[in-house]
């Protein structure tokens, strides 16, 4: 083929590794697992800039494939960063949601960012009904369901993994380091977790104990179920609930975030917290240092959130979900998660929020979490991939 791509700095190495595994081991069809930081969005602009400049054709296209649309904005900034806006008029950016509707079209090369969000079985209509000449699909984080990871390296099979750690000791981000802080319910707390877990247990076992959460998905997807069933399986779900929300609104997480603001003002603290209603009642514990960015929110107050946390007027950010990935800010050093999943995928992309590379900066990532809970079951399997975990 005869392409190469050339990198000038040297941070850009690894990324010029990347890049011409693509082409050489993968033809240009293929994934780029890279840590938070590694610089992936660059990757995708200069792949798609080589492409399209190489492409003599006046109907050259490209597409840019991303899960939101702050990432939108922030994909076509990168473009003008490095130099390459000239090509904007031949690239469409576009959110999954849109892109899985479209059909029949064709396109010179097609860049999938945070891939891991784009192959549910909705979103691969994308895939299956638009062609292309070259793919780079990029994630930090591969999809955990193995159905997911395997349809991802079918469509664009691994040309290169770097890990978020690897990414630390070559220096092309911060290194960082966690701590896991244990917490207690208090008594209420504790008799509604009880209350919950007790119903979780019994609606398990008469479920089948070793295979519950796929037998209650099939009963509820299948008309043949009987009221029984449906009410075992229902009684599940709800039991799962209710423990994740009393863990995740533990009064002591509030308590303890309290502390750690006061004790660490000057830093910018991003906190990660279990819901939307949680979040602001975490954001009003720490009264006018905080602002609030999550789905409940207008477009318009989540710009002012975000132009606030960055300029320094509002110190704390705190959100669910909606910042896990593509939020970049390398001055904020301190992030407070009270909020936890059971994809481990989801820890590594919060660590990246606050390990852009800043010389001197050391991310801290402070972890709070219900003791003797399914929290720290989650917890444990979270960061077992992670290096420099402290437990209190």
């Amino acid at each position: 083929m005869g392409i190469t791509i050339n990198l000038l700095k040297t941070k850009d190495e690894e990324q010029r590794k990347a890049l011409n595994a693509w082409v050489k081991e993968t033809n240009c069809i293929g994934s780029l697992i890279a840590g938070t930081g590694f610089g992936k969005s660059r990757c995708g602009v200069l792949a798609i800039n080589k492409m399209l400049n190489n492409n003599i054709n006046s109907d050259k296209r490209g597409l840019v494939l991303v899960p939101t649309q702050q990432l939108q904005t922030q994909f076509r900034e990168e473009f003008i960063k490095w130099d390459c806006e000239d090509i904007l008029e031949y690239v469409d950016i576009m959110c999954y949601q849109s892109a899985y509707k479209l059909k029949d079209n064709h396109y010179n090369i097609v860049i999938c960012d945070e891939i891991h969000l784009g192959v549910s079985p909705e979103y691969r209509k994308f895939f299956e009904n638009n062609s292309w000449d070259k793919l780079l699909c990029m994630t930090a984080t591969p999809p955990e369901e193995i159905e997911y990871k395997d349809y991802l390296y079918k469509i664009a099979p691994l040309a290169y993994r770097i890990s978020l750690d690897e990414c630390v000791a070559l220096g092309l981000v911060s290194p960082y380091e966690v701590v896991c802080h244990p917490l207690k319910l208090n008594t209420e707390e504790q008799e509604q977790y009880k209350k919950a877990n007790n119903t979780f247990v019994y609606a398990k076992y008469n479920l089948g104990q070793f295979d519950a959460f796929n037998q209650a998905q099939y009963i509820l997807a299948n008309k043949n179920s009987t009221p029984q069933e449906k009410q075992y399986a229902t009684m599940f779900y709800r039991a799962i609930r209710q423990r994740k929300t009393v863990v995740d609104h533990a009064l002591e997480k509030v308590e303890e975030l309290q502390k750690i603001v006061i004790n660490n003002v000057g830093e910018k603290i991003l906190v990660f917290g279990g819901s939307n209603a949680f979040t602001d009642t975490l954001a009003e514990a720490t009264c006018c240092l905080s602002t609030v960015y999550h789905s409940g929110k207008t477009k318009k107050q989540k710009k002012e959130a975000l132009e606030d946390f960055r300029s320094g007027d509002k110190p704390v950010l705190c959100s669910t979900k909606a910042l896990n990935q593509g939020f970049d800010v390398e001055d904020a050093t301190m992030a407070v998660i009270c909020g936890l999943t059971s994809k481990g995928l989801t820890m590594i992309q919060r660590v990246g929020r606050i390990i852009r590379y800043q010389e001197g900066k050391i991310g801290k990532i402070i972890i709070l979490y219900v003791k003797d809970s399914q929290e720290e079951k989650w917890l444990r399997n979270s960061v077992k991939s992670l290096d420099n975990v402290t437990w209190k």
